[in-house]
């Protein structure tokens, strides 16, 4: 089989996460572009993959011309998230797969846009969310898909963590129109699609509240609530801030009828009503990047590349993002009308 071709946009703090990936599955794929509107990162970025070309000519007829002229099999997109939109589609109509980091974008009608153009240019669209690929919540998954848990009677999830303000002194965080929110839609977007993925379970109501307490040089909000009720009737108690004093593990816990699943930070706990206790252990390491992206990248990527190998639809789908977004939005407007919100 021949190497996929690999180019990257964007490339900033978040490529630490991808370059370790990427050097082992460099039997699997070549990276051989790197673009960002700042040379200097393109360019170190690059020097890490022989042969790899680099540009900061990013402009959109640039854009166009460049993947016509390397042939990219593959863009990975990871710019900021009001730009997911425009390269996506501007990928797709070039003919190149992409696989672009959370959200899939900052509004329904932006990831609306870019499911269309999957359909019209058939080619395939997935959206990272990584920490799905953590063994326990894969294994918790499949619990209760088969029933051995139980129904689902609620869930909650709780994310504390440390965001200077310094980490919103650049040109697009911390502002609605360019990171479309605040602490969930950056950071507990994690937390909200673990709960959906786990479970199985769509919501179908939201109340929520949101509000910026400490950091008040920013626009969105640092700290998030909601009680999120699921199809099923159960309620998903969410919660998220990021003015604590340091990056907590993120805790997510789904009680069932014969057990409780509680996952904290990558270490998975089951405690079964019969009074039997599992953990599960990350088979990973921590691989690059900051030590709250997680370690699983590498993982969800070698599924893409397989997927496309295959001929498959790959995981994760930008309609089952848009899911996940769609519970970001909707607390969003709870807590904008001050009313319970029904997707």
């Amino acid at each position: 089989m021949n190497k996929l071709r690999i180019a990257v946009i964007g490339c900033g703090r978040i490529t630490s996460a991808y370059k370790k990936a990427f050097h082992n599955l460099s039997e699997t794929a070549d990276v051989i572009l790197a673009l960002d509107k700042y040379k200097e990162r393109a360019e170190a970025f690059a020097a890490e993959f022989p042969g790899c070309a680099s540009s900061a000519q990013v402009e959109m007829e640039e854009f166009h011309r460049q993947l016509r002229e390397y042939q990219p099999d593959v863009l990975h997109i990871l710019l900021p998230h009001h730009l997911h939109c425009c390269y996506t589609v501007a990928a797709l109509e070039e003919g190149v797969n992409v696989l672009t980091e959370k959200p899939i974008a900052i509004t329904l009608e932006e990831a609306d846009k870019m499911i269309a153009a999957r359909n019209i240019y058939k080619k395939q669209l997935g959206v990272i969310f990584q920490n799905r690929f953590i063994d326990g919540v894969q294994y918790v998954r499949s619990l209760i898909r088969n029933g051995e848990m139980g129904a689902v009677k609620g869930a909650f999830s709780v994310m504390n963590w440390y965001r200077p303000a310094s980490y919103y002194q650049c040109d697009w965080k911390g502002k609605w129109a360019t990171e479309g929110g605040g602490v969930i839609i950056d950071q507990a977007i994690h937390s909200i699609d673990l709960v959906r993925y786990m479970t199985g379970l769509e919501a179908v109501s939201v109340e929520g509240h949101t509000a910026r307490r400490i950091l008040q040089s920013i626009e969105v909000e640092d700290e998030a609530d909601a009680a999120i009720t699921l199809e099923n009737g159960a309620v998903y108690s969410f919660f998220a801030c990021n003015y604590y004093t340091a990056n907590s593990p993120i805790r997510v816990e789904i009680s069932c009828e014969k057990a409780t699943a509680l996952l904290t930070l990558e270490e998975m706990e089951i405690r079964w009503a019969d009074g039997r206790r599992q953990v599960i252990q990350p088979s990973e390491v921590q691989q690059g990047g900051e030590s709250y992206w997680g370690a699983f990248h590498e993982k969800q990527l070698r599924a893409y590349y397989e997927a496309l190998a295959a001929g498959d639809t790959v995981p994760w789908t930008p309609e089952d993002a848009k899911k996940t977004l769609e519970i970001v939005q909707a607390i969003y407007l709870s807590a904008r009308i001050q009313s319970k919100v029904f997707l």
